[in-house]
């Protein structure tokens, strides 16, 4: 039975320790250092200097008390590089703005202290991007030098029981990229794996199952909410996608989504569920969001699908075919992901009949599709022109708020308070007093979630 101890060491003895071999890490069975990447070095320094927690380093003791890296030897030696080898943080490092507490100086560099005699402190940053440790200021010198390194020390060692040992350790499936990239939208992680439990993903499309284990299917709700609603931002890159979409999207973005599924879980049919694969689900499911701003039945997407697999994809629209704008290796890249979808789109409005002449009849009711709710109908549209108009008898009519332009965030206002079971009465009034020297928004999308978030703000 071997035996275990823990120990801890300050960062300073443990890197001094390594760098003169009182623990190796050339054990016989021990892979080269050099396998991170700069991004997880950058990471693990940064953990460093806030404090954070670093797993236990393994290690073991042979008979005559020397002492050989388990597990941790690319971290040992990450680390190694910074404090001694002059490494750089790269500009891709996640947080780069370090905060600490320094000691307040005067004009003459003098400490400041109080009228009790006690030293002031005071909060400080430093932007850690393209920094070496001999570049930080000297309480984060002090932080990353004394920084407790756990170890737990197998205790008489033979190098063959080590060799089992670093094999036992060692033996793990690291995150994969599409599975990392998930890490960086935290904030609707939860609304993602809600969106997961549709019966789309099993019943309704085309994934295998280990698609299904290697983060794939959240992939495809990143780039589908991406596509959907922020084309222009494109990323290319699930971990650039996530970190995007965590700063800039939003519930009611994903609640879209999640309400597209369901709509499409009742119309898919056999025939075309292989179109909904690992690859094209998100230009396919863009493409639903657009079919979505007008006024039909979801069953005549489902029929051009349908349309599309039997022939219709041979057809050219501005000189492209979709499977040779497809077949290339970047079928990521924007410029071949908005082709694809002006090719659908020209195709689906051919094949509905659809000029854009009578698009513009519904551009009332596919903004308040796009912005409130997907289902929304025209009769829905005229009950809430009624309801608006009774609305604003009470308001200012000077006021620019009532500009024609504007009508469409005022409909989308209204018809967020129907699907919400709110009362608008006192809150128009208000905010129309609010708002009267305060031209609005061009972007009617924009002021209409302005207005929602106002209300939401107002109700609280």
């Amino acid at each position: 039975m071997i035996k275990i101890r823990k120990q801890a060491y300050t960062m300073r003895m443990f890197m001094e320790y390594t760098r003169d071999k009182d623990i190796r890490d050339d054990a016989d069975v021990q892979r080269a250092s050099g396998q991170w990447t700069p991004e997880q070095i950058n990471e693990l320094i940064v953990t460093v200097l806030t404090d954070g927690y670093i797993p236990p380093i393994f290690i073991g003791e042979d008979g005559n008390r020397q002492k050989w890296l388990i597990d941790g030897l690319q971290r040992s030696t990450s680390l190694k590089m910074y404090r001694y080898g002059n490494y750089r943080i790269t500009s891709a490092v996640r947080n780069p703005l370090i905060r600490y507490r320094t000691k307040a100086r005067d004009g003459g560099g003098n400490i400041v202290k109080d009228e009790n005699g006690d030293i002031v402190w005071e909060e400080a940053e430093f932007d850690i991007q393209n920094r070496t440790y001999e570049e930080l200021p000297d309480e984060l010198k002090k932080q990353f030098d004394s920084f407790q390194m756990e170890t737990v020390i197998f205790e008489e060692c033979t190098m063959e029981k080590m060799s089992e040992l670093i094999q036992i350790y060692n033996n793990h499936t690291p995150m994969n990229t599409t599975q990392k990239a998930f890490t960086y939208i935290s904030n609707y992680a939860r609304d993602i794996r809600e969106i997961l439990e549709n019966r789309f993903f099993t019943d309704c499309s085309n994934y295998t199952e280990k698609e299904k284990t290697k983060g794939i299917m959240e992939r495809v709700v990143l780039e589908s909410v991406m596509c959907m609603f922020h084309l222009d931002k494109w990323k290319k890159q699930a971990k650039q996608m996530g970190i995007y979409l965590n700063e800039n999207s939003s519930k009611e973005e994903f609640g879209r989504l999640n309400e597209y599924l369901h709509r499409l879980e009742k119309v898919i049919t056999e025939d075309v569920r292989d179109i909904f694969n690992s690859k094209d689900s998100f230009i396919w499911l863009t493409l639903f969001d657009r079919f979505s701003r007008l006024s039909k039945e979801d069953s005549a997407f489902i029929a051009f699908l349908r349309a599309f697999k039997g022939g219709l994809r041979n057809r050219a629209v501005d000189g492209q075919l979709f499977d040779e704008v497809d077949k290339g290796k970047g079928t990521k890249d924007k410029a071949v992901v908005v082709a694809k979808i002006h090719i659908l789109e020209s195709l689906m409005r051919e094949y509905l009949h659809i000029q854009h002449e009578d698009s513009k009849e519904t551009d009332l009711l596919a903004f308040l599709r796009d912005t409130v709710k997907s289902d929304i109908t025209q009769e829905d549209v005229e009950l809430y022109e009624e309801v608006l108009e009774d609305l604003t008898l009470n308001v200012d009519n000077s006021s620019k708020l009532l500009d024609q332009k504007n009508r469409p965030s005022l409909m989308g206002i209204v018809a967020y308070s129907f699907v919400n079971d709110m009362d608008l009465d006192d809150w128009i009034v208000d905010y129309f007093e609010r708002n009267k020297d305060t031209p609005y928004l061009r972007d009617q999308k924009e002021n209409c979630l302005f207005m929602i978030r106002d209300l939401k703000k107002y109700l609280a």
